[in-house]
């Protein structure tokens, strides 16, 4: 599967989430009417794509938009930039600072939301649409195993302090100004 035919389906699956139906399981009925051959290469996209944004820059803007953010909420995180669709994708991944115009970032730092953009569900489509058309629960694991060719190592750019504010002001200006500015410091409401 090409870079165009994957982001088709992301977009196709965007175009019909609603509030009943979740981006994730929009995706999952696209891909559950594929073969299972199209659902592994599916797959072996999805997994390149994630892989080219597990970056250091791109974690610390995942840190600064969820108030910290550990390895399986980078996971996610990164699983939400592909749910975004190609265009925010590839703006976050050449620039991940560029987020900070994304209105659900700049809606997030307003009301303290610190989920934003993190979408666990989406790194499981595939699994979850090869089990719907073979109906078996394991059946996606050993066809990958089968399938996948080993991957190289991600370099993800050079290491930094994610809790050093003058550090990320420096690298991320413009999220740090939404996430760290004196009214975002304590991102905790207060109640009344």
């Amino acid at each position: 599967m090409d870079t165009d035919e994957f982001w088709s389906i992301v977009e196709t699956a965007r175009s019909k989430t609603t509030e009943d139906l979740p981006f994730h399981e929009a995706l999952v009925d696209l891909l559950a009417r594929r073969s299972p051959q199209d659902i592994l290469r599916y797959q072996e996209r999805f997994d390149a794509l994630h892989g080219a944004v597990c970056r250091w820059d791109v974690w610390a803007a995942a840190y600064l938009i969820g108030g910290g953010c550990s390895d399986d909420s980078f996971t996610d995180f990164r699983a939400g930039l592909i749910a975004q669709g190609r265009g925010w994708y590839e703006r976050a991944a050449a620039v991940p600072d560029s987020l900070a115009d994304h209105a659900e970032v700049i809606g997030a730092a307003a009301d303290f939301e610190d989920r934003t953009l993190f979408h666990e569900d989406a790194n499981y489509c595939a699994s979850d649409a090869y089990e719907r058309i073979t109906g078996d629960g394991e059946a996606f694991y050993e066809a990958w195993r089968q399938y996948a060719a080993d991957r190289p190592e991600t370099d993800m750019g050079e290491d930094f302090d994610f809790d050093d504010d003058d550090e990320m002001r420096r690298r991320l200006p413009r999220l740090a100004l939404l996430f760290l500015s004196e009214k975002a410091v304590d991102r905790t409401p207060t109640s009344s």
